[in-house]
């Protein structure tokens, strides 16, 4: 009987584990995309000038070298 028991939980639990999930794509209306834009890098932080962004970019990546970092 405890078998039972267990065995009707499991299946009901199973059952409602799928019923929980939440849908996570975004809304299409007339095949476009209705949701907020998203704002670009170099547009919010460099006034939309991509040569700075990308010289920054550079920059940061330059600095990650060990090899450039270590002075021998």
């Amino acid at each position: 009987m405890n078998a039972l028991k267990y065995a009707t939980a499991a299946v009901l639990a199973l059952l409602l584990a799928g019923c929980l999930e939440v849908e996570q794509h975004p809304g299409w209306v007339d095949g476009a995309y209705a949701g907020k834009t998203d704002n670009r890098s170099a547009a919010t932080s460099f006034h939309n000038d991509k040569l700075a962004w990308r010289a920054a970019i550079a920059d940061r990546n330059a600095r990650q070298n060990e090899y450039n970092r270590a002075n021998p």
